[in-house]
Parts: structure tokens; C-alpha cells; sequence
């Protein structure tokens, strides 16, 4: 008797095709990630090439050439002639037809500049430091992460000598060094924590300038710092014996001073990305224009190298070799998976368009207006119910895509939100409700800021009947810290 058993099996409407998988790949990434993965199929490929002219053919003739192109990779035996003439084959131009040759900007500006730990090197070289003080400085400041802290402990870092320089130093001799790291710019780096970096910057200032009084601030981050941090001002005042007006002004002092130290340097040296849109919507009497972004899209087109190589192999007539038949294959599959890119490539922009399209539509009164408070509720079946595709691929549209709209540009999937009803029945966005939080919150009395029951109060009072725990959930979403954290004097 046979054994009953479950089996596991992929139905074959399920399974993605190599081409479905390549398109699924180029939907996700952005259009300024697109042109260096164009860059890298074409140095893969030699049978991919950028187009230098664009042909006159329409998009119906060439999508009738890519039908005809698949059809014949389903059969094993293939005909050389269907690879020559492919001089003939249009460029696809993957740039919008509203932009000229002279409108693209393909280069990326960048800012370069030494990093956070070259600089801090360079101040060391200017500093009269013996060989094994200078291996110990490296040491720390290859230990520093981004925002300037020493997160090491100065122990473990003298058996982290021994180990990998072969160096035996003392935890004095390194505590030393790093006193001399601390004197660097900018001030505040090498310090073990929040409350030494804002002590070296106020002691420095306070010695750079001996007439200005910072004996206060430095009382209270020395004595009075979980205080402090805790906005707990009434006990301050109440154990320092100041009035309200002193601790204020030291307050502010302290607020000057930066708690990344290291991050200032970090931003100015490394390179800076812009943020290149994929979308465009403009608004041209009255009504909305949406075209997609083409700088990182070159014009591509089959090799003239590899479609010269299939005719001079049609052209021969003798009886081909095996080495022969299998560099005809490898051309054959270098022009087929060409053919493949090319056509995703089409494919991706197309759905693009269409993705961006529906989006635009369904949230017309917002991009018309720029009002916040105007937009739909809008989930990622909306939109694949409208365009009828899958909500896989919506997903990957808006991801990592940003639209550029009169009012700015914005990530796609921002406009993305669930939707709540309002006492009056009305469904509404919870980014709307988001957006009045904030106003309330922005609108508050900072002396005696909103708790997270008042804020529901208030949100309950415009029609937004929501859950106290479903306020806390949106202001920790829109990072904005408890009552107490909010509180100024």
C-alpha cells in the first residue's frame, strides 16, 4: 500500500519567468541607482550598447520587433538570419520625448573632503607626540565612532595594543593620550559619553574666554545632569538654590553646544548624495502634468559589433565546427539577454508611469492644493485594483522613489497611509490626523506642554475619536518626546 503523504508544489502560473525576475529587480530601485545598474549589464554584456542616435520608428513598431525577437528563443533550433538586420532594430529611447539631449544632466555633483578620522590625524601630526603616543592617539581615534564618542574602554584598549601592535602600554599612558585627543577640534571628541563632551566644550570655552561666566552650566552638568536630562527643573532649582531666570540662562548655554561632536566634521567631509526625483508633477493651468525623470536613463540598443558578427556567420555557408556552433550560441544568448534588458528597461518605465499616474489621480486634491489635510486614504490595493496589477509591484514602485511636486519632493510611499472615521462618518487619513497632532503640539504652551491624554482630548474635540495608546503610537512616529521631555522654561 503506498504512503499518503503532503507534497509541496509550485504551480507553474506562479512561477517568474528569468525576464519577470529581471523587471521585478529594475521596478524596485530607484532612477539614481538605475544608471549605474545599466552601466553594469552593459560591461557584462557586449552585446549591449548605448545608443548614440535615436531612430525615427515608433513605439508600436518596436514593440511589435521585441514580439517577434521572444517568440523565436522558445525553440531549441534557431535561425541565423532572425540575428542579422539588427542595424535595423531601433534605439530605445528611454528618455522622456518632452526632454532634449541638451536638458540632461547625467553627472551626479558631489562634495568631497578628508573623513571625521583623517582630520583628527592631521591635528595629531602638529602635536609633539613620541612614536609609541602616536600608535596609542591612532588607536583611539580608529576607536571613535561617527558622532566623536569613545565607546572602548580604555582597559580593553591596552590589551588591544598588546594584540595588534605589539605594544604594551599602561591604562595612565592611554588615559594621557586621550586627554591630548580631547584638546582637538572639534571640541567635544574623544569624550566617553554626553555628559564629558559637554563638559570638555564648556571647560574650553571657559578658558578661551575668562570673562564670561559658565560656572553654572558646568555646576549642572557635573552635579545636576539626570536632572537635567529628565527636565526635572524644579528639583534643580530647588538643590542648586538658583532663581528660575539663572537656570534658564544656563540652560541655554548648554543647548549651544553640540552633542555629536564628531558628526559636524562627518557631514562637511564626506560625500553628499542628492536625492534625485523619478517622478515630476507639475501643475499647468489647473491641471496636473506628470512626466518621469530620464537623466540616469541612456538610450540603449543591440551591439553593431555583435549583430555584424551574425551575419558574418550567415554569410558563411560551409559546415560550422563545434567551436563555431558554440560561439554562434554565445552570441545568441548575449543578443537575447540584451533583447531581455532592453525590454524590462521599456517595461519598468511604462509601469512606472502608469503606478505614478493612478497615484496622482487618486490624490489629485492634494498635489492641486499642497494641503495635507486633503489627502485620500490610500493603501497599495487601491492603486494595484486601478492599474490591475499586482500589489507586490505597487509595492516595489514606491519604494525608495521620490516625486518631486510643487511643494517639494516627498518619498512615494509617504502618501501611503490607512484610513479612520471621523465621529461625522467620514474616512479620513491617518496622515491628516498626524498632521493636526503635530499643529497641536506646535501650538502648545511649552511651559506646561500637552500630556498624551490632553493631545487625545484636543484631537477628540476636532472629530478625531482615537485611542490614547494610538496618540502615543503617532507622536512616537513623528519623533516628537513625552510631555515632560517637551517641557522649556
Amino acid at each position: 500500500m503506498g504512503k499518503q503523504g503532503l507534497v509541496q508544489k509550485l504551480s507553474l502560473q506562479h512561477q517568474l519567468s528569468p525576464q519577470q525576475i529581471l523587471l521585478m529587480k529594475l521596478l524596485q530601485i530607484p532612477s539614481i541607482a538605475l544608471e549605474q545598474r545599466i552601466k553594469q549589464e552593459i560591461e557584462e554584456n557586449p552585446a549591449l550598447d548605448e545608443a548614440s542616435e535615436i531612430d525615427d520608428e515608433t513605439e508600436e513598431q518596436q514593440e511589435e520587433e521585441f514580439e517577434n525577437e521572444m517568440d523565436s528563443k522558445d525553440s531549441d533550433e534557431f535561425d541565423l538570419n532572425d540575428y542579422i538586420g539588427d542595424d535595423d532594430i531601433p534605439a530605445y529611447k528611454l528618455s522622456a520625448n518632452n526632454t532634449s539631449r541638451d536638458d540632461e544632466r547625467k553627472e551626479i555633483p558631489y562634495s568631497t573632503g578628508r573623513t571625521f578620522h583623517e582630520n583628527l590625524t592631521t591635528q595629531l601630526s602638529m602635536r609633539h607626540l613620541d612614536e609609541k603616543q602616536m600608535v596609542i592617539a591612532k588607536t583611539i581615534i580608529g576607536n571613535l565612532d561617527d558622532s566623536g564618542y569613545l565607546e572602548r574602554d580604555l582597559t580593553a584598549m591596552v590589551d588591544d595594543l598588546a594584540f595588534t601592535q605589539n605594544l604594551e602600554a599602561t591604562h595612565d599612558e592611554i588615559s594621557q593620550v586621550l586627554e591630548m585627543i580631547q584638546e582637538l577640534d572639534p571640541a567635544g571628541v574623544g569624550a566617553r559619553d554626553l555628559k564629558e563632551c559637554l563638559l570638555i566644550q564648556l571647560r574650553r570655552k571657559q578658558n578661551e574666554e575668562p570673562d564670561y561666566n559658565l560656572q553654572l552650566p558646568i555646576l549642572l552638568i557635573e552635579e545636576y545632569f539626570d536632572e537635567f536630562t529628565k527636565k526635572h527643573y524644579d528639583k534643580i532649582l530647588k538643590k542648586a538654590k538658583i532663581e528660575e531666570e539663572e537656570l534658564k540662562e544656563a540652560i541655554d548655554e548648554i543647548l549651544k553646544l553640540n552633542p555629536k561632536p564628531g558628526n559636524s566634521m562627518n557631514e562637511s567631509s564626506k560625500a553628499s548624495q542628492y536625492i534625485s526625483a523619478d517622478f515630476i508633477i507639475t501643475i499647468n493651468d489647473g491641471e496636473l502634468e506628470l512626466t518621469l525623470s530620464s537623466r540616469n536613463a541612456p538610450e540603449l540598443r543591440l551591439s553593431p559589433t555583435y549583430t555584424e558578427m551574425m551575419q558574418a556567420y550567415a554569410a558563411d555557408k560551409s559546415k560550422k565546427t563545434s567551436q563555431q556552433k558554440d560561439a554562434i550560441m554565445f552570441v545568441k544568448r548575449k543578443i537575447d539577454s540584451a533583447r531581455w534588458f532592453i525590454d524590462a528597461i521599456r517595461q519598468r518605465q511604462n509601469t512606472l508611469a502608469v503606478t505614478m499616474n493612478a497615484i496622482m489621480n487618486y490624490q489629485a486634491e492634494y498635489f492641486l492644493t499642497g494641503d495635507e489635510t486633503r489627502l485620500r486614504p490610500m493603501i497599495l490595493k487601491d492603486i494595484a485594483e486601478i492599474v490591475n496589477l499586482d500589489i507586490s509591484t505597487i509595492s516595489r514602485v514606491a519604494n525608495s522613489k521620490y516625486v518631486q511636486t510643487p511643494y517639494g519632493t516627498f518619498l512615494l510611499k509617504s502618501f501611503f497611509s490607512e484610513s479612520m472615521q471621523t465621529e461625522s462618518g467620514e474616512e479620513v487619513s491617518t496622515r491628516e490626523i498626524k498632521k493636526i497632532l503635530q499643529d497641536c503640539v506646535d501650538a502648545e504652551d511649552k511651559s506646561k506642554p500637552m500630556t498624551d491624554e490632553q493631545l487625545t482630548s484636543q484631537l477628540k474635540e476636532k472629530g478625531y475619536n482615537i485611542a490614547r495608546r494610538t496618540v502615543a503610537k503617532y507622536r512616537e512616529q513623528l519623533s516628537i518626546p513625552v510631555a515632560r521631555l517637551r517641557k522649556e522654561l
